[in-house]
């Protein structure tokens, strides 16, 4: 079977593509992709709800049942209909004459106004020396403002804002189907603006697009012109004038110089005296809270961070009364300017011609495949009010060394009753300037409004088949059965309160899906007449365990919890045991909540993205609850045990855990004492064999990953840099993944990940040197019995 389906693999690769698609789908079905029919009759989950525990007024305030029946707009569709004029000539100027006709608000005086500033003249005067008057020193200072405010920021010209949309109003037509924007979602925003607050969009970063993308949806929907913070490192000085005349801000190189240095001092002041006076000015301001695609590092962005704590000391500085914080993402079927290759590299600065270059090139490529987008506007929540609750729910915390390495090495068996503190963000730019504990608010603040953004996120077509591909069916599956599983997990998914980007016919959506997917994805032909799809082998498989990522946050919980069972199952049945013999074994709570402890550990913090305001004793019950609610466990009554069923009083305990998570629920699920009774079996349903495998083959990648890493160690030329050990390990992926046929672990962002969670769990140890800080492994991990146990910890969670 697989020499046949390498055969046909072969000739398919030298076949034409488009001829092949043409002749494989030849049905009379015509192409139908929309936006609003939903998968199961009327229900569509209203996602973008701010959290209860940290937003309780603003949970309440900003939101009304009605606008759950407001349906999508296409932002990206103009007709005559959306101009003041009718007629055929308007029908073919209509895009000209709709962006004459966007209200471009005038802007304030804000040089003078930022020189006129308390903080300002403050710096200006400690800078002067002592017994100079109104000369020359202090004129030399106010150039040096001029021109640092120069370089943050420029008045927006509304001529080019007008010609500006015009270009990106066809650019976005020729290039995606649509742009779709939930009603409800923007009405919720325009009542926040109404209130006087400014808004602060806090967005994800899938693509340059983006900062492109989200001003134009704002600007044609009457928000104003959306002021971006863009990393001044991606731009070329002639694309940062242009893109200042359009909005857009830029940190100075001098916010990120030391405490000690006057010209980092006179260029935080500038910084922050400018955002506030664009915070007082009502005008919308756009940061985006992770690093931008392509990069090698945290998910949560350095920039992103330091223009949030500007816009924290702004209203604790009492410049603004409050400011409301609207989580954003964007989710393409395809990410346009995505890397087509498996290696990372510093990108040049995008300049102005290669920038036109880009945008030329991607109408060719994107010619016969343009693709759907979805822009989620969540919730919006007071900053004000954030930061008055959220300091409560913050509890004591431990590095990842303290908490897993004596469990590790079998040094302990005792988890500690404490949060994991794992930060990979470094402080760079204003945050410098800011106290320890304002910088923890803007961190975890950060880690809030990423986790909402991600939860308000919809799951596109490619995300989904891609998991059927590669979780569920990895030696392919025949088209008709492809359609049946597509439509289980899109129902799937809509259960789990996360919304889906598409809809539409559900066969023209399954090949819409596959076109997007031709390079990752064969579709043969078989002499039953039916189809065979599936995932190309080799480095192709790297693209498709990415997009099946954006899944894992709808199942996060029961892959973890699956992951969880597979580990307490390790030592007892084999892994290619029965599932009935599997389902024979008492699984108690107290170790269920141990091995989900334990994982939850393990995994990085970008990618659980938990709420700080939730404790993982929390995230134990809530994994445990949806491993019951989905029937992969069922509760097993034992002999002499008070039943689950029984009410009866029961004896108060002398000794209460309560954790600061702000769960006051009546429920005893911290009663880890009397929990020592309550034990749970396998289901035996015919559908759980398949559906535990594919929950846990959706942490697989990662772990696997971290599985390859520990078997590196004996391997790696160590001491190295910190860049240096993450091409080392990727090259043993790509070496092993040669053999093994497992490709989806071959990642950059997978390799970086092992080497700081191994340099957090204490297996590397970094020390300063002059060619930079240097790793090397630590003596508690130099043995290679102790390696063993390193792997062997990770492998138990990993099945299939």
């Amino acid at each position: 079977m697989d020499t046949m389906l390498g055969a046909r693999l072969q000739t398919q690769q030298r076949s034409s593509q488009n001829g092949r698609e043409t002749s494989l789908w030849s049905s009379g079905l015509g192409m139908k992709l929309e936006a609003v029919t939903p998968f199961l009759g009327k229900y569509r989950p209203f996602v973008g709800r701010c959290c209860q525990t940290c937003t309780p007024k603003s949970w309440e305030s900003l939101f009304h049942r009605s606008i759950m029946d407001l349906g999508f707009c296409n932002v990206i569709l103009v007709k005559e209909e959306n101009t003041r004029f009718r007629g055929w000539l308007v029908r073919r100027l209509c895009y000209f004459l709709w962006s004459l006709e966007q209200h471009i608000p005038p802007c304030w005086d804000v040089p003078q106004k930022v020189m006129e500033s308390t903080r300002v003249q403050k710096v200006i005067s400690g800078r002067a020396p002592a017994g100079a008057g109104e000369g020359q020193v202090p004129s030399l200072v106010k150039k040096e403002v001029q021109r640092i405010l120069g370089h943050i920021q420029a008045p927006p010209r509304p001529f080019l804002l007008r010609l500006f949309s015009w270009a990106v109003l066809r650019f976005l037509n020729c290039l995606f189907l649509n742009v779709q924007l939930h009603q409800g979602h923007l009405k919720m925003v325009r009542k926040a603006a109404q209130a006087g607050s400014p808004l602060v969009l806090l967005s994800t970063h899938k693509s340059r697009l983006d900062g492109i993308l989200l001003p134009f949806v704002l600007l044609s929907q009457g928000l104003g012109v959306l002021r971006v913070a863009w990393d001044p490192n991606a731009c070329s000085p002639i694309l940062r004038a242009l893109l200042k005349k359009l909005g857009g801000l830029f940190l100075p190189p001098e916010a990120s110089f030391s405490l000690d240095s006057s010209e980092g001092v006179l260029a935080r002041a500038v910084v922050h005296t400018a955002v506030e006076q664009l915070l007082v000015g009502g005008q919308p301001l756009l940061i985006f809270l992770e690093e931008p695609p392509g990069a090698q590092g945290s998910r949560l962005s350095a920039l992103g961070q330091a223009w949030l704590g500007l816009v924290v000391q702004a209203v604790q500085g009492g410049a603004v009364p409050d400011a409301m914080l609207v989580p954003v993402a964007v989710n393409y079927d395809l990410v346009p300017d995505a890397p087509c290759d498996n290696t990372y590299h510093v990108a040049p600065p995008l300049g102005l011609w290669t920038g036109a270059l880009a945008v030329l090139r991607s109408l060719r490529g994107w010619r016969d495949l343009r693709v759907c987008v979805r822009v989620h506007l969540a919730q919006p929540f007071s900053l004000q009010e954030y930061t008055s609750n959220a300091r409560s729910c913050w509890g004591s915390r431990q590095t990842l060394e303290q908490l897993l390495q004596p469990v590790v090495l079998g040094h302990s068996t005792v988890i500690p009753d404490t949060e994991k503190e794992q930060e990979w963000t470094p402080v760079t730019g204003p945050l410098l300037a800011l106290k320890e504990e304002d910088q923890l608010l803007v961190r975890r603040l950060g880690h809030h409004v990423l986790n909402a953004s991600v939860a308000s996120s919809a799951v596109m077509s490619t995300a989904i088949m891609a998991s059927l591909l590669l979780c569920k069916h990895q030696k392919g599956v025949f088209l008709s059965q492809l359609l049946a599983e597509f439509s289980w997990l899109t129902e799937e998914t809509l259960l789990r309160g996360f919304d889906v980007g598409f809809s539409g016919q559900l066969r023209c959506l399954v090949q819409h899906t596959l076109s997007l997917l031709w390079a990752q994805v064969a579709v043969l032909r078989v002499h039953h007449g039916d189809l065979l799809v599936v995932a190309r082998p080799g480095p192709g498989l790297v693209h498709l365990a990415r997009l099946s990522a954006e899944l894992l946050p709808a199942f996060l919980s029961e892959a973890v919890g699956a992951c969880a069972v597979r580990a307490l199952l390790a030592g007892r049945v084999p892994p290619e045991g029965p599932w009935e013999l599997q389902g024979v074994e008492l699984l108690s709570q107290n170790e269920l909540y141990r091995q989900v402890l334990l994982l939850l550990h393990l995994l990085p913090q970008d990618l659980l993205l938990l709420q700080p305001c939730q404790s993982s004793y929390c995230y134990c019950q809530e994994v445990l609850d949806r491993l019951i609610q989905c029937g992969l466990l069922v509760a097993e009554e034992t002999p002499g045990s008070r039943l689950a069923c029984d009410t009866g009083r029961q004896r108060l305990r002398a000794k209460l855990l309560w954790k600061p998570s702000g769960d006051f629920t009546d429920s005893d699920s911290d009663d880890f004492e009397q929990a020592e009774g309550q034990y749970f079996r396998l289901s035996q349903q015919s559908r759980c064999p398949d559906f535990f495998l594919f929950l846990c083959r959706l942490l697989g990648p990662l772990l696997k990953a971290f599985a390859k890493a520990a078997a590196f160690l004996p391997w790696g030329q160590l001491p190295d840099t910190e860049a240096g050990c993450a091409d080392q390990l990727l090259q043993f992926f790509q070496a092993t993944a040669q053999e093994d046929g497992f490709f989806e672990c071959a990642d950059p962002r997978l390799a970086i990940r092992a080497v700081w969670t191994f340099r957090d769990l204490g297996v590397l140890q970094q020390t300063p040197s002059p060619a930079g800080p240097m790793l090397h492994l630590s003596p508690a991990f130099a043995s290679r019995d102790n390696q063993e146990k390193l792997e062997q910890f990770i492998r138990q969670f990993i099945c299939g």
